[in-house]
């Protein structure tokens, strides 16, 4: 059915409906506001900007609108009728299920961010059965989201906006092709409808997405981005999500709606419970396979026929260091145990005497609780896996060659274990988000107008995969062990957009040198020719707050140069004045 110009009479009613209003038009499609007589009652008509070109069209139309209303989900509007009139073919919805978000947005012009993200997650939640039934939409607008009066949210217009191909092709050949391209555009438009929303107004200044999508880059010259002047304050995680989901870059943006659902989905439960939020990601897969697998086996056999004494603890404790699983499984266990014990505010770092508090068989225990390596991983996550648990490991044996005299080395291996807790999680339960986010950091690539894009910070791809980033899950792990205050403070990485101040405690003091030594194995995976520069850097931002040089550096990075070991004395916690520091070069040396 053609729309109305000026140069026609207006249409007044359409087949057996009365025609009231017409709601929006897009390139591709029409929606009106009609009344049905025969139904006493107000329906919304989607239908096809273009009617189809032939009856074998007109055919394949109805057939897949039909196929599209027997997918159901609490997202999707329940179809009320498809039918056609002289060969236009409509899909009717109920008016009552709720105003449009044009609608909505016109009464309501700047939502909270929160509400924002509410919407389109669950719009994003109908899109992604869709997709994996097999169906597109072709053309989200705002005028196709519903919204009811609970915010209940339900996508009209599924299958409505068909790709129209010359008469006599295989439908059933360009159909398969056409969804898989036109799903990656259902995403994209679900970025723009957040970006439109949280920025309080249309995207390049067009209503039709549509329109929008041809100015934006690859195809156009336009670049989308939420700008910073906003109607209400934008968290972090939620700019990244959105600037992910309209990135210039294709193969930055979301592919799946279901990727896009999840980051958006962790953002609003992180949102929702504070710091304890990101650990409702984990809850479940924390309950059922544990933290780590663990590479132990047969503890019996190496403690057989021994008492428990303290040359006994000493060396089990060398042997529990030396698996990742096993040193944070009695963390977890031996301060859970003085929590119920009402040690409120204690907490036990020192694998000594935790083996001694535990006993043989609590630590046989401790072992058989963990599921052995690798766990339910496939073999290319395993190896990223254990690539990963080595620099954790490296990064603890720099960490504790540059702790100052007096303080415990297995405390500062464990606190650096711990400030990599969530890139650990990560890896290990989802394995696929931990590949996005890498993808994501790798630079895009360069353009005339680009010559040297920037890298996206593991910060900000963890936002646009996940909602949050990995120290504050990380820190929700720590919180979920009931683990204390200080500790939870100390396995916080000294963020790199951050300056580093004077340590004030013990505490301070222990985490930026862990955190030092995660950045030196940050640098040390650089390319050659940047290598040295990123050392160089990470040991200017610590030098003086922890009275450390290049010559300290270098003996922690390379064991054999290290003339003596650091001697273990007791400490109020203060460095000791050590030898004189090797000068760092100049910052533009």
């Amino acid at each position: 059915m053609p729309e109305t110009s000026p140069a026609t009479p207006p249409l007044r009613s359409f087949g057996r409906f009365e025609l009231r209003a017409l709601q929006s038009k897009s390139a591709r499609s029409l929606i009106w506001r009609v009344f049905d007589p025969r139904q006493g009652q107000e329906l919304l008509l989607c239908m096809p900007r273009e009617k189809p070109n032939s009856p074998s069209a007109l055919e394949h139309w109805l057939r897949m609108a039909q196929a599209g209303e027997r997918v159901q989900h609490p997202n999707l509007a329940p179809v009320f009728e498809i039918g056609q009139v002289e060969s236009w073919p409509y899909v009717a919805y109920d008016r009552a299920l709720g105003e449009t978000l044009d609608e909505r947005l016109a009464r309501q012009a700047a939502p909270l961010p929160v509400d924002t993200a509410g919407w389109v997650a669950q719009l994003l939640e109908g899109l992604a059965f869709a997709h994996e039934a097999g169906h597109a939409h072709r053309d989200i607008q705002a005028s196709n989201v519903l919204i009811d009066a609970a915010d209940k949210v339900r996508l009209i217009g599924l299958e409505v906006a068909q790709e129209v191909f010359p008469p006599g092709v295989d439908y059933g050949t360009v159909t398969r092709r056409a969804v898989r391209e036109s799903a990656e555009e259902d995403v994209l438009c679900a970025g723009l409808l957040l970006h439109r929303i949280l920025s309080g107004k249309p995207v390049l200044e067009l209503n039709d997405l549509q329109a929008v999508m041809q100015q934006m880059q690859p195809i156009g010259k336009e670049m989308v981005r939420l700008g910073w002047e906003t109607p209400h304050p934008i968290p972090d995680p939620l700019r990244a999500i959105c600037n992910r989901a309209t990135d210039r870059q294709l193969r930055q943006r979301y592919h799946l709606a279901r990727s896009f659902w999840r980051a958006l989905d962790g953002w609003r439960q992180a949102a929702a419970y504070d710091d304890g939020g990101p650990i409702v990601l984990l809850l479940d897969k924390l309950q059922r396979i544990g933290h780590l697998p663990t590479t132990v086996g047969g503890l019996h056999r190496f403690a057989a026929g021994t008492s428990l004494e303290a040359q006994h603890a000493s060396a089990l404790s060398e042997f529990v260091l030396k698996d990742m699983a096993l040193s944070l499984e009695l963390v977890r266990r031996v301060n859970n145990a003085l929590k119920q014990a009402g040690h409120q505010g204690e907490t036990v770092l020192n694998m000594q005497r935790a083996v001694q508090m535990l006993g043989l068989d609590g630590l046989q225990y401790a072992i058989n609780a963990l599921k052995p390596w690798p766990g339910p991983l496939l073999p290319p996550a395993t190896e990223l896996l254990r690539q990963l648990m080595a620099r954790v490991g490296r990064a603890a044996e720099i960490a504790q060659a540059l702790r100052p005299a007096g303080y415990d080395a297995e405390v500062v291996h464990l606190i650096t274990v711990m400030q990599n807790l969530g890139r650990l999680m990560v890896q290990y339960h989802f394995p696929d988000d931990a590949q996005q986010i890498r993808q994501l950091m790798v630079p895009p690539e360069p353009t005339e107008e680009h010559p040297n894009p920037p890298a996206m910070s593991e910060q900000a791809a963890a936002y646009a995969v996940l909602g949050c980033d990995l120290d504050a899950l990380g820190v929700a792990v720590a919180r979920h062990w009931g683990l204390g205050d200080e500790l939870v403070q100390m396995i916080r990485r000294q963020p790199l957009s951050a300056a580093v101040h004077a340590s004030r405690s013990d505490a301070d003091v222990i985490r930026l040198t862990c955190s030092l030594a995660n950045e030196l194995v940050d640098a040390l995976g650089l390319p050659e020719a940047r290598r040295r520069t990123g050392l160089e850097s990470a040991t200017r931002r610590y030098a003086k707050a922890l009275g450390i040089g290049l010559r300290e550096v270098t003996e922690a990075l390379n064991p054999s140069a290290r003339k003596a070991p650091p001697t273990a004395q007791p400490s109020d916690g203060a460095a000791p004045a050590g030898a004189a520091r090797e000068p760092l070069p100049a910052r533009g040396a």
